[in-house]
């Protein structure tokens, strides 16, 4: 094992630049030709089909084992998890730095070329930024949490002739007021002729504002066209919600990123659970356009065909991976299909034009809800092949053994819970099962596919979360607000449940002030929605709860905004008393599909934990986030797991490790490679700490490049 020193570099009172909380891809088509002998990395993804291949193999399964780091750049900006893939052109490396800084390096050196600072604060998810030109007009289009930036792809400068001085506010335009809704951007769009279309984050209880996917001018900014994921009076899919559902309800967001066929004019958007997320009683129905695939025609935002892949979400369950678009043989016949991982460990694939699955699916039916009010979708569709890549379910002889006590204790804790599948409600004050958790199976890096092969790569996650509903109070005190707004995420005890969510007990380790917490909640953070909505009493004693657990009771009652009758008990990730998770390793899987057939290649356990490697309890799999890079050169690039730091480099035929080193944080992003000056590069962005990765809680924002010596 090799670890990375001395990756630490100095900015040289460079300019600081421009974070990028999502950008937009650029099309290929409108790119001048590459120099021979190099290839750049245009678009997010690799391509607008999102195939994260490169053709590239100058780096293979014979020398892998030689890479060495070329170059490194350290942001200095402290911890912030942008889980940033960057773009490489011409010579120029375009990323974000966990402030959301866009930077541009010199792809060659690291070294650093131009900055812009929006002065918006910002931190969490900017999975990066996109290129575009016509003619001597090369701009970065990127957003900082709701405004979206065109930037001179030379100096780093705002081009004023976008929007309003240079930016666009995608707040605006909603139907609710801009100065109370949170609409951010996390991962990129896409470009489609002259148009930049976009999707968004939104939070997931009310009030939120709906997720609209929109086209802007890629020029001017002007708003094209708009396609409402809660269909407004006369749209499709209208009579699925309560006729005024469009007035109030929210989310249905496509904010995991979108996919688009050139040829054929259609861009893939899978879009996420509808507000509130774990209640429905005020949005009866099967709610389309949530947990849907959509395929619209990328001119006039049309639709040409969907797929719901959950009925009137209750479980968290959206759509978080973004598609691929593939090329498969099926019966015998050259078909373009577009697959689709998810959350629950499915694997879906479609005929591209029509929609049509290329295997089987099957209608299943489901309890209904015991909470009051709920009424939860009678069938739910499910695909037969491939197998889930995660489990699916939860039995008593796929509990942990490490050991005896260990074992026993799950089992005790088990024997107390409700279960039965992907699609049981969660109980009404009790715990239910639910297998895979909200953080996959598969998230939002995504999957790889080998056109050479048909072999589609994905990494999953494959532990249960154990969820409950119980009543929304009247909020009468801090902890009562506290209890309405964030323990489904944070837990009733501000205990957290990391990685996913962390714990609010650390908030006095890390020093925060109650002015500090305030700023957070009001603004959100990393994956945490802006709450707009509180009071200046009820933010005071929110704060002061989260901080150090002291609950504040307040003169009357003051209901939370929009809140409903139930909320979510919490999320808690089943884990024993050593924090492990409490089911059977592995614990996170890497996975190689063959789509021609449907079968599995191969499938092996992915990550550690140091501590119980070191006590010969290796290969359990852990946690992992950020997506996989396939290259002609017969590997497998991926970074991702969240414990060991690692990036790692496999044989894509066989799944066999051929080379691995230590990252100076978690590699939780994905992945890219170009080739420059005759010689080939791949770079990672190593951001992960605290809720992702090591258990110190450092983070930081360390771009490292390997090549061959």
């Amino acid at each position: 094992m090799k670890k990375i020193v001395g990756y630490r570099r100095k900015m040289n009172g460079a300019a600081v630049l421009l974070a990028v909380v999502c950008v937009f891809a650029v099309t290929r088509a409108a790119m001048p030709a590459t120099p021979k002998g190099e290839r750049d990395w245009p678009v997010y993804g690799g391509g607008s089909d999102l195939k994260l291949y490169s053709p590239l193999n100058q780096i293979n399964r014979s020398n892998v084992a030689k890479l060495k780091v070329a170059w490194s750049y350290d942001a200095e900006d402290g911890p912030g998890y942008p889980e940033t893939q960057p773009l490489m052109i011409r010579g120029v490396l375009y990323g974000l730095t966990p402030k959301h800084k866009a930077v541009a390096l010199n792809a060659a050196t690291g070294k650093i070329l131009w900055q812009f600072d929006s002065g918006v604060e910002a931190r969490g998810p900017n999975r990066g930024v996109t290129y575009w030109e016509s003619g001597e007009d090369r701009r970065i289009l990127a957003s900082v949490k709701s405004f979206i930036y065109a930037l001179d792809a030379k100096t780093g400068k705002i081009i004023p002739t976008f929007g309003k001085d240079g930016r666009i506010d995608l707040r605006e335009g909603l139907g609710r007021d801009p100065e109370t809704q949170t609409m951010n951007l996390t991962t990129p769009g896409v470009i489609y002729k002259d148009l930049l279309i976009v999707g968004g984050q939104t939070p997931e209880n009310l009030p939120a504002p709906p997720g609209d996917i929109r086209a802007f001018e890629v020029k001017t900014g002007k708003l094209r066209w708009t396609f409402h994921t809660i269909p407004h009076p006369g749209e499709f899919g209208y009579e699925t919600w309560p006729k005024d559902a469009w007035t109030y309800s929210g989310a249905a967001t496509a904010w995991t990123g979108m996919a688009l066929d050139e040829k054929r004019g259609i861009i893939f958007a899978p879009t996420g659970n509808p507000a509130s997320f774990a209640y429905g009683a005020d949005r009866i129905g099967d709610n389309l356009f949530s947990c849907t695939l959509l395929a619209l025609n990328a001119e006039t935002g049309r639709r040409i065909w969907h797929f719901q892949a959950v009925k009137h979400d209750i479980w968290d369950r959206d759509l978080s991976s973004p598609p691929t678009l593939v090329t498969v043989t099926h019966k015998g016949k050259r078909i373009d299909a577009v697959a689709l991982t998810s959350k629950q460990g499915f694997l879906y694939l479609f005929e591209r034009a029509t929609g049509k699955p290329l295997f089987p699916m099957e209608e299943k039916g489901y309890p209904a809800s015991d909470v009051p009010g709920e009424q939860t979708a009678a069938t739910q569709v499910l695909p037969t092949k491939p197998a889930p890549f995660a489990r699916t379910n939860l039995t008593e002889d796929m509990l942990s053994n490490r050991t005896p006590e260990i074992h026993q204790w799950a089992l005790e804790r088990f024997r107390t819970f409700r279960g039965g599948g992907p699609f049981v409600p969660f109980g009404l004050n009790k715990e239910t099962i639910f297998m895979p958790g909200p953080d996959g199976g598969a998230e939002w890096g995504g999957s790889a596919f080998d056109p050479t092969t048909g072999l589609l790569y994905v990494n999953s996650n494959d532990v249960a979360f154990t969820p409950s509903i119980v009543e929304n109070k009247a909020a009468a005190s801090g902890r009562q607000i506290y209890l309405n707004n964030c323990a489904s995420c944070h837990g009733a005890s501000r205990e957290g449940s990391p990685s996913q969510f962390p714990a609010l007990t650390r908030l006095q380790e890390e020093k925060k002030t109650v002015q500090a917490v305030i700023a957070i909640i009001q603004k959100g953070s990393g994956r945490m929605p802006a709450f707009p909505n509180l009071n200046t009493a009820d933010l005071q004693a929110l704060a002061r709860y989260a901080l150090t657990g002291e609950n504040t009771e307040l003169a009357g009652t003051t209901p939370a905004a929009d809140a409903p009758k139930f909320r979510p008990g919490g999320f808690r990730k089943f884990v024993d008393p050593d924090g492990y998770p409490a089911v059977a390793p592995p614990w996170g899987t890497l996975n190689a599909i063959n789509l021609n057939t449907g079968e599995y290649a191969w499938k092996i356990p992915f990550g550690e934990y140091p501590e119980l490697a070191a006590k010969g309890m290796k290969n359990t799999g852990t946690e992992n986030y950020g997506g996989p890079l396939v290259t002609a050169g017969g590997i497998l690039f991926i970074g991702a797991t969240n414990y060991d730091n690692k990036f790692h480099a496999y044989d894509k035929s066989t799944g066999k490790l051929l080379w691995e080193t230590t990252l100076p944080f978690g590699g939780n992003a994905t992945p890219i490679t170009y080739q420059l000056g005759g010689k080939q590069y791949v770079v990672i962005f190593a951001g992960g700490g605290g809720k992702f990765g090591r258990r110190d809680g450092k983070g930081g924002g360390v771009y490292v490049a390997f090549a061959l010596p």
